[in-house]
């Protein structure tokens, strides 16, 4: 192909969207660095912010999802649609894309289908295990879904799936700290296990009450170290808390973590959501995890993620209801139990499917060719 590849990719709305998608990004100017990429994205969302600072280019849709706790919010979501079909029509018009790549998210569904109407192949890149509506009505058109679980012959048609695997930040696969560094750094002791609690960029209320309601048993088991990230969200108001509780000597406390993967190297055990993304990185770098789904998510998929990594007995797992008054025990009793973290360690590896990444970065340059 002579002419310069040219490339929308949309998507966002959580970390766990962004990153795959700027992963695949980053993977196809490796493989063509002449590549023009364009994502799109829904305007104050946080893709809008992380895109242009990864270096691409991002325009905004006014795009957004159904309020189910306030109906009243709802009323202009018509308008919006409608807005934002009009507004990527214009945009694909101009940049002239040769391929569109769909990676989950509120601008992902007005893109894809427009493209698609357009006469552009179109990719999609499906994160969970359980498949959510968008992807499956987008999907009925595709000519490649790549997908990270088996059995996704469920919600697409068996001759356009793909086995990829998810993107992951590459940092994560690249940070050369040693376990002891990493432990240094966050001003930790490596003679001593460490458990790291970590909820997303925004936080996880469930995860920060389970820390917040058993501070005392956080404080009396100064053998073990807590490093929690509390999320941006949260941070003020635990702050506060802070002020009257007693923090204790062996529990860090962070909004944000900047770099993940000195944190994840300083940890014994990790205790996680269950977002795709995240258990992807977990099977890459083989981490002992008990992961907490969350709830408020679209078809329950973070639960059913999880399960397919406890199935195999790669992971643990604890409801989310039953958080605030199991898990920091079980985290306890696990984080001491060395051969129950090597068994973890050990299983949760032979999950990873390595390269997510440049295999799709393939087929999307495959797809422009065809």
């Amino acid at each position: 192909m002579d002419k310069k590849l040219r490339v929308i990719i949309s998507g966002g709305g959580t970390g766990g969207h962004i990153f795959p998608a700027i992963s695949i990004a980053n993977a196809i100017r490796e493989l063509r660095p002449e590549a023009e990429i364009l994502f799109v994205g829904a305007e104050g969302r946080m893709e809008m912010q992380r895109v242009p600072s990864a270096g691409y280019d991002i325009k905004g849709l006014p795009i957004c999802g159904f309020n189910r706790s306030n109906l009243l919010k709802n009323v202009a979501l018509p308008y919006k649609m409608w807005k934002s079909d009009r507004m990527v029509r214009k945009i694909i018009r101009e940049f002239k894309p040769d391929v569109a790549v769909g990676v989950g998210g509120y601008a992902s569904f007005p893109t894809l289908k427009a493209a698609s109407a357009m006469g552009i192949p179109c990719l999609i890149q499906e994160q969970n295990s359980f498949a959510g509506k968008t992807n499956i009505i987008l999907g009925k058109k595709a000519q490649k879904i790549c997908v990270a679980y088996d059995e996704m012959e469920r919600f697409f048609p068996s001759d356009r799936i793909l086995m990829t695997g998810n993107p992951v930040r590459k940092a994560l696969l690249e940070t050369t700290i040693t376990r002891d560094d990493a432990i240094r750094s966050l001003g930790f002791d490596p003679q001593k296990k460490t458990i790291l609690l970590v909820g997303g960029s925004l936080g996880a209320r469930t995860l920060n009450e389970s820390v917040m309601q058993h501070l005392d048993l956080v404080a009396d088991h100064s053998d073990i170290q807590f490093f929690w990230q509390t999320g941006k969200y949260y941070s003020a108001q635990i702050a506060e808390q802070m002020k009257v509780k007693k923090q204790p000597e062996n529990l860090k406390i962070t909004d944000f973590i900047g770099d993940m993967g000195v944190a994840y190297k300083a940890a014994d055990l990790v205790i996680s959501r269950a977002g795709a993304s995240s258990i992807s990185e977990f099977c890459l770098i083989g981490k002992p995890v008990i992961l907490v789904p969350s709830l408020n998510v679209t078809e329950d998929h973070q639960t059913k993620n999880a399960l397919a990594l406890v199935n195999k007995d790669a992971a643990l797992y604890v409801k989310d209801a039953e958080a605030p008054e199991t898990l920091l025990d079980l985290a306890i009793q696990t984080v001491n139990d060395a051969e129950k973290l090597k068994s973890l360690s050990e299983n949760v590896l032979k999950l990873a499917l390595p390269n997510s990444a440049e295999i799709i970065a393939k087929e999307v340059i495959q797809l422009a060719k065809k």
